[in-house]
């Protein structure tokens, strides 16, 4: 199974709203994936987008993949705080507040689906259209569906 990551250090957004962003996308195939982040109002699914494109072309370059995009999926994605940059802004009576510009580190890493593992041969019961046959009931069993019984036959 191919795996291919894509970082994109220091984008100007907290990791916290990146967060929400890529809530949306995780787990998802890669193509349905673009196609949301292209619908999300929000400036930073621009550069998620971006660095999504790029994890896809890195999982293409990689020795052993298949070549279809289409089994790509997005296995994990997440946003790490990077360094806050900051500035000052003034205030009333002469006085000063902090403001923090932060920064995230953007990070997708794809992976290919695997093939579905499909059955050799179905059992001889079921391939002769036979329904397969019923267990019989241990003491504990007939114990806990007895008081449903009586409770069916109370409502009749």
């Amino acid at each position: 199974m191919i795996e291919a990551t894509a970082t994109a250090r220091y984008v100007r957004t907290s990791a916290q709203k990146a967060g929400l962003v890529l809530d949306l996308i995780r787990g998802k195939d890669v193509n349905r994936a673009l196609a949301t982040l292209k619908f999300t109002r929000k400036s930073v699914a621009d550069d998620i987008a971006k660095v999504l494109r790029s994890a896809i072309a890195n999982a293409q370059n990689k020795e052993g993949f298949s070549g279809d995009v289409d089994r790509l999926f997005v296995a994990a994605c997440y946003a790490n705080q990077g360094p806050s940059a900051k500035r000052v802004r003034p205030a009333p009576m002469g006085r000063a507040f902090r403001v923090l510009k932060r920064t995230a580190h953007l990070t997708v890493e794809v992976a290919e689906r695997p093939e579905p593992i499909v059955p050799v041969a179905a059992t001889p019961a079921t391939a002769e259209g036979e329904a397969p046959k019923r267990r019989a009931r241990t003491g504990a069993a007939k114990k806990a569906a007895a008081p449903a019984k009586k409770r069916a036959a109370a409502k009749k």
